[in-house]
């Protein structure tokens, strides 16, 4: 039998874009459902069961952080996310991180650009690695077959990003990482050159990860990103 396509949500309340988005993506093999609205959206993801969710942060009813939110809580946390949004602010990505996304796409946007990033996203979540097994540093377990992580021995809730990200500091505790080497060993293309996105998610991975415990995740100014103890531990 044939591998089932992909299944991708888009949800956007502008007619234009859901139909141009669709259309393109039908023609690259993906099966696409459509919602015009938050709670719509919601009931599409329960019927229709999405690999990945293409959406607008301004919706008409819901708007798009509250629908992740919602998604997130209602069994669909392994589900990558990716916004449309209007803005391109760091603030609209924080707000986004702590929802779980995966990636932003300012509008106005090319549609090529978002195929590509859907492709990486999917990538980033379903990629199988060739190591298997656990990955600690103090007291943070980085479990790869289970997908878990925790920290103090207390479950970490993280997004296939965010699970990534933490994965690539891990094997490279003690050393300095650049945001280029992150984003290209995360993202696996470069943004434009835009270390913004590095910035964001370290942002908020910190609030997670930090939140139980002595800080881990360092910035060297200049440089990049580095797990390590606090100074003093060490």
């Amino acid at each position: 039998m044939p591998a089932r396509a992909t299944r991708v949500l888009v949800v956007d309340d502008e007619p234009n874009i859901c139909a141009l988005l669709s259309a393109t993506l039908r023609l690259v093999d993906f099966d696409v459902r459509v919602a015009s609205g938050g709670f719509e959206a919601l009931t599409a993801a329960e019927d229709f069961a999405p690999d990945l969710v293409v959406l607008d942060v301004m919706l008409p009813d819901l708007d798009g952080f509250q629908v992740a939110r919602r998604l997130r809580a209602g069994g669909k946390a392994g589900v990558p996310v990716l916004f449309l949004t209007a803005k391109d602010a760091v603030e609209d990505r924080i707000s986004g991180l702590t929802v779980g996304a995966d990636d932003y796409v300012t509008k106005p946007f090319s549609l090529e650009e978002v195929v590509l990033r859907i492709r990486a996203i999917l990538r980033r979540s379903h990629a199988a690695d060739s190591d298997p097994g656990l990955l600690r540093y103090a007291d943070v377990e980085l479990d790869e077959d289970a997908h878990e992580v925790r920290r103090a021995g207390r479950l970490v809730d993280l997004s296939p990003t965010e699970f990534k990200l933490l994965r690539y500091l891990l094997v490279n505790a003690g050393r300095v990482v650049s945001k280029a080497q992150i984003l290209d060993r995360v993202w696996s293309y470069d943004f434009g050159g835009d270390g913004r996105i590095v910035e964001s998610y370290v942002y908020y991975l910190r609030k997670k990860i930090d939140a139980r415990g002595p800080a881990l995740i360092h910035t060297v100014r200049g440089v990049g990103y580095a797990l390590r103890l606090p100074r003093e531990q060490e």
